[in-house]
């Protein structure tokens, strides 16, 4: 040390003694304190530990401090929280003969620290494995489509295939998840064509529906306008039939009256030429008394009885409904220019009356009593003959 003993006033024999005793204390010190690092155990609070003494398991350390037997004890640590195991991609041929392959994650926890220490190497890579395994056989005993859309399913068999061997090994398996299932290249380009041409198959579909839409919409709107059109062309001939039959029956009544004022304009000459002759004695017909009765009462305003003989036939109810002859003033108020008389064709029939041209009054000749006009007046020429 570069002192000499002389220097300390000590002879050489009582140094050495002084160092070895120090030495020795402090190797002492030195032990002490590695004994008591060996004594004390730390467990964090996640974690178990499994204490062996001599190679023999002894317990399970829990979480805080505890004191194992120095030198001779040995720990193994237990993760008891929940841990994640990576499935590596695997490949496998579905039960229709297509390749795919898939990998996973794993979710266990250690619920028995002493069977995953005694019953099992390495239990991560023990359920590492065996998911693997597992993962292979689920998705050999799919089909390939199944594998695509039934993930999970997937999922519970797997699960469901890893429960009973861990539970032996303390681990519970609380999740599987398969990440992704990817078919072979080739077969991933045929299902890509098989899409596009489901896509287009719909999208023809739906061209052909929505053409088949509008041609049945356009149907529907036609027909509702050929309906209506024909209602109305049905209306209209309905009006037209009814301005018809009102102006014919205008018309028969105006023709018979104008028949009867040319029956008086007949009698009445007939009388004129039958007064020109030199008999006093004359015989009337009780019918041409009745019109000229009713004609000067018109005429006139008298009030000379006139014979109910010669009053217009009245049509029966049923020619009536079918006319419309109680709605006259109702039809006439909605179609008036069917129901104005043509003036100039009346004019034109009284001429022919009164000039003896044949004409069809009501659909034939003009009646008087129950015998026609032009008989009737050979009668009355005959007895006019006779009296003179």
């Amino acid at each position: 040390m570069g002192v000499s003993a002389q220097a300390f006033g000590m002879e050489p024999f009582v140094l050495q003694a002084a160092l070895t005793v120090t030495a020795v204390g402090l190797l002492f010190l030195f032990l002490v304190m590695v004994t008591i690092w060996q004594t004390v155990e730390i467990v964090d609070a996640y974690e178990k530990k499994a204490l062996t003494v001599f190679g023999e398991y002894r317990k399970l350390l829990q979480p805080g401090f505890n004191i194992i037997p120095p030198f001779v004890s040995r720990t193994y640590p237990f993760d008891m929280r929940t841990q994640t195991l990576d499935v590596p991609r695997q490949e496998a041929i579905t039960r229709d003969n297509s390749p795919v392959t898939a990998d996973a994650v794993v979710y266990i926890k250690v619920m028995d620290a002493k069977k995953a220490f005694l019953e099992v190497d390495d239990y991560k890579k023990a359920v590492s494995n065996l998911a693997q395994t597992t993962l292979r056989a689920v998705l050999g005993d799919m089909e390939l489509d199944d594998t695509l859309n039934k993930r999970q399913e997937i999922n519970a068999k797997i699960r469901e295939e890893l429960d009973e061997p861990t539970d032996e090994w303390g681990i519970r398996v609380e999740s599987v998840e398969v990440r992704e299932v990817n078919p072979s290249r080739e077969v991933q380009q045929a299902m890509e064509q098989q899409t596009s041409a489901e896509r287009r198959r719909r999208a023809m579909i739906l061209e052909a529906q929505g053409e088949r839409r509008s041609a049945v919409e356009k149907a529907e709107g036609d027909k509702q306008s050929d309906i209506i059109r024909a209602q109305g062309e049905k209306q209209s001939q309905i009006l037209e039939a009814q301005g018809d039959a009102i102006s014919t029956v205008l018309r028969a009544k105006s023709a018979e009256a104008m028949g009867e004022r040319a029956i008086i304009e007949r009698g009445m000459e007939t009388l004129e030429r039958i007064g020109e002759g030199e008999s006093s004695t004359f015989i009337l017909p009780q019918e041409l008394t009745s019109l000229v009765g009713r004609y000067g009462k018109t005429l006139t305003g008298s009030d000379v009885q006139q014979s109910k003989g010669l009053d217009g036939k009245e049509f029966d109810d049923d020619t009536r409904k079918m006319l419309g002859l109680d709605d006259i003033d109702e039809i006439l108020g909605e179609i008036d220019e069917a129901a104005e008389m043509d003036i100039e064709q009346l004019e034109q029939e009284a001429e022919q009356v009164k000039t003896g041209e044949p004409t069809d009054i009501a659909g034939g000749d003009a009646i008087i009593g129950d015998q026609p006009l032009d008989e009737k007046d050979d009668e009355l020429l005959t007895e006019a003959d006779r009296s003179e």
